[in-house]
């Protein structure tokens, strides 16, 4: 008989909810902010007066895209920024550059990631891009995330998948 203690592990059902990838707002800053600093913890905070000019040369950029995830309850649990690169060969098809994706710690291994690649690969295939690059940390844990979503390591260490 198996008493209030055990060596098992209890199983916790957590409820499913709607994540929603939408472009990031003035009102994001701060979950943007807080996401990046889980990115890079060693880098001072950013204070209100340049986030905000940050934020606004960012979002006057044409052909740049912050996008969040977001489930309505729990604040941000995603980012990524893309800017779209003019491009004079492969017929002037423009390609996408990917940016600081990150998904809060707490928030990983549920699919945030999954969808904002996603989201990100929907925008350049409907831009008719033909490929997107980005750079990754030398992390065996985040490479194996960007194979397992159909990301192949380019030269330079560099992912490019071509669309």
């Amino acid at each position: 008989m198996r008493g209030a203690w055990s060596d098992r592990a209890a199983s916790v059902r957590v409820p499913r909810v709607s994540i929603r990838i939408r472009p990031a707002t003035g009102a994001d800053l701060p979950g943007v902010l807080r996401l990046l600093g889980e990115m890079y913890p060693e880098d001072p905070v950013l204070s209100e007066v340049p986030a905000a000019r940050g934020r606004a040369e960012v979002e006057a950029q044409a052909g740049r895209s912050l996008l969040v995830a977001d489930d309505g309850a729990a604040g941000l649990l995603g980012t990524v920024d893309c800017v779209v690169a003019p491009n004079l060969s492969r017929a002037g098809r423009p390609r996408p550059l990917m940016e600081n994706l990150m998904v809060s710690g707490y928030h990983r291994r549920r699919g945030v990631g999954r969808l904002l690649l996603s989201e990100v690969r929907r925008i350049a295939e409907r831009e008719g891009r033909y490929k997107i690059r980005f750079y990754s940390a030398e992390d065996a844990y985040t490479h194996t995330f960007y194979r397992s979503c159909g990301f192949s390591p380019g030269e330079g260490g560099g992912f490019s998948p071509y669309l």
